[in-house]
């Protein structure tokens, strides 16, 4: 039987649950998830594989219209994942009617590989509502595969997935047959700290921090990390520490809980907090942090 393998990229607006399907492909919890827009950062790579397939899958930033150098840097994955799709996934929710970017709907309607639309949170509408989107989004994208979804709910993902199986081309694996992701185990350490920030932060806080784990040691029954938490602004600092430090204590604690379920061993965690000034409009520091090409 021959081998397919291919890059299928998953593209759309913020909170359309992106990474809700992307988790649910892999069967693993490579993407964080919160309420929050502007979730995803970087392009994160999830790899499936089968005895004659292996989908590499890619979620991406929320599009937006950048406001600052760090979101730049975000459009930038985004637009690389047009570049180099086998298989394009556009993902828009019930009632949704464009991309916030109109550059990025343009290489959508104009795309030389397959898309799939997949119109996510059909659990949340009734059937009228339903048939409504899918004639709208014909007239809209004529060349795209309609698929109605749940992420969260699983609905028809199965479905999906083989038939993404199925437009990729013949080809070797791109990666080992074992290997679930490209990036290394202290990206996902700054990933899951950064989802507790998020779930228990407001306003600005969530968007001002940076995640950087300095010190990985895995030793037979126990990992021993440590991370800094980086903001923008002294006050900001305060913020995350918390009375007593007890803001500070409690995102460890359910950090370290779900990096234990994540690696499967005992986890000891020491979590610290610096100010680094400005650094989502800093060149230097965005390439520091994996945002834009190291030069």
């Amino acid at each position: 039987m021959a081998h397919k393998a291919g890059f299928v990229n998953i593209i759309g607006n913020p909170n359309v649950g992106k990474s809700t399907l992307m988790n649910a492909f892999v069967g693993e919890r490579l993407s964080i998830i919160t309420s929050k827009a502007q979730t995803t950062r970087h392009r994160i790579l999830g790899i499936v594989n089968g005895e004659d397939f292996q989908v590499i899958l890619s979620d991406t930033p929320g599009i937006i219209k950048p406001a600052y150098q760090l979101q730049q840097s975000m459009m930038e994955f985004v637009k690389s994942a047009f570049e180099d799709a086998d298989v394009l996934v556009y993902m828009v929710e019930i009632g949704e009617k464009a991309l916030k970017d109109e550059a990025f709907a343009n290489k959508i309607a104009n795309s030389k590989v397959p898309v799939l639309l997949l119109l996510n949170k059909i659990d949340k509408s009734n059937q009228e509502q339903l048939e409504e989107q899918v004639t709208y989004w014909q007239e809209q994208l004529p060349t795209a595969e309609i698929h109605p979804i749940s992420a969260l709910e699983g609905f028809n993902i199965s479905a999906v997935f083989n038939r993404i199986v199925e437009l990729l081309p013949e080809s070797p694996a791109f990666y080992p047959k074992d290997a679930l992701t490209d990036k290394p185990e202290r990206f996902f350490v700054n990933e899951i700290i950064r989802e507790k920030i998020l779930m228990h932060y407001k306003k600005e806080i969530p968007y001002s921090v940076e995640i950087e784990t300095n010190e990985f040691f895995e030793e037979e029954d126990i990992i021993r990390m440590r991370s800094i938490i980086m903001v923008e602004r002294e006050t900001q600092k305060g913020i995350i520490i918390g009375h007593k430090g007890s803001a500070l204590k409690r995102v460890g604690v359910e950090a370290r809980q779900d990096l234990e379920k994540f690696f499967g061993k005992q986890v000891h965690l020491e979590l610290y907090v610096k100010v680094n000034k400005n650094w989502r409009s800093d060149a230097n520091q965005l390439r520091r942090f994996g945002y834009t090409d190291k030069k």
